[in-house]
């Protein structure tokens, strides 16, 4: 951890700005805002204030690798500013807006949509049939604003994961696409340009009937749950198509549930997204997704606070 990450998380856990932080260290607002941008390092007495400063609202020791704590310390932190972070959204509504926008415009892209941003909103907020672009790809962006805002709905009144939403946002998800919509697939399948294997397809009830009992237990730690179970619902890959775009939605269903918002993962990054979730179905290592899905969370936080 370098030191501007560092004073990130001490400002955004202790809620002071940098002037206050600045008094609180004993220098001026010019030589921490140099510390900031990384154009200077404090002196070695200062060092120590900040890492005694980082102690304590972290409740650890200075430890290199741990800052996934902190971050996940940081979005608690976040959280708890809203009383309803749900509700915060769904009254909102360029907030709202914005949030459909950002998840159905990066989800499809990862799936493969040539779809720009622009053209997604044109789609999605005013209707617009665009002659160049397939038929297909326009009805995947109406679908996915339709699965949002029946998840944003649903959540209202039921925080619980269970097959049936997930088998109703796939029914959603993949409406006049495929005659399979909604249902189980009966078959074999394979992750393109991936080595990671999928369930059997015999095995596929028993194995969804675990992972959402899984989903609705609680854990003190819910981004290592959510990257738990998003890593297993993708190795499962219980449908024919649209897993990831579900398991993003079932990702999204349980960051709400413990307050958090949905996780805007961006489309320009997927090949990292991949990498992580990879590593962790293949070899059991899910630092790095855990890390990836806060910084994710971080980004649905700016689309709350309209950054």
């Amino acid at each position: 951890m370098n030191l501007q990450e560092k004073l990130k998380i001490i400002q955004g856990l202790s809620g002071l700005t940098q002037t206050e932080l600045a008094a609180k260290i004993g220098v001026s607002f010019v030589a921490f805002n140099n510390w900031w941008t990384g154009k200077s390092q404090p002196h070695a007495n200062k060092l120590v204030i900040i890492d005694d400063l980082y102690k304590e609202l972290t409740g650890q020791k200075i430890i290199p690798d741990n800052i996934l704590i902190a971050k996940k310390l940081l979005i608690l932190k976040q959280s708890k500013k809203y009383p309803n972070i749900l509700k915060k959204i769904i009254s909102s509504p360029d907030i709202y807006d914005q949030f459909l926008l950002s998840l159905t415009y990066n989800s499809n892209k990862i799936e493969g949509s040539t779809l720009s941003e622009n053209e997604t909103a044109d789609i999605m907020f005013d209707n617009r049939a665009l002659p160049n672009k397939s038929l297909i790809e326009q009805l995947e962006v109406k679908n996915y604003q339709a699965a949002l805002n029946y998840l944003f709905n649903y959540l209202e009144t039921d925080k619980k994961v269970s097959k049936e939403l997930i088998l109703k946002l796939h029914a959603i998800l993949l409406n006049g696409i495929r005659d399979d919509a909604g249902f189980i697939r009966n078959h074999g399948v394979r992750i393109v340009g991936s080595n990671v294997p999928t369930a059997n397809y015999p095995k596929l009830t028993e194995l969804m009937d675990d992972l959402i009992k899984d989903i609705n237990k609680k854990n003190k730690d819910s981004i290592a749950l959510v990257a738990s179970i998003h890593s297993r619902f993708e190795q499962i890959h219980p449908f024919a198509d649209g897993n990831g775009r579900i398991g993003r939605l079932i990702m999204m269903a349980m960051l709400i549930k413990v307050n958090f918002p949905p996780a805007v993962i961006k489309q320009e990054i997927k090949r990292q997204y991949y990498t992580y979730l990879s590593k962790a179905q293949l070899k059991g290592e899910f630092s790095q997704l855990e890390d990836f899905i806060c910084e994710a969370v971080f980004k649905g936080f700016d689309i709350i606070n309209r950054k």
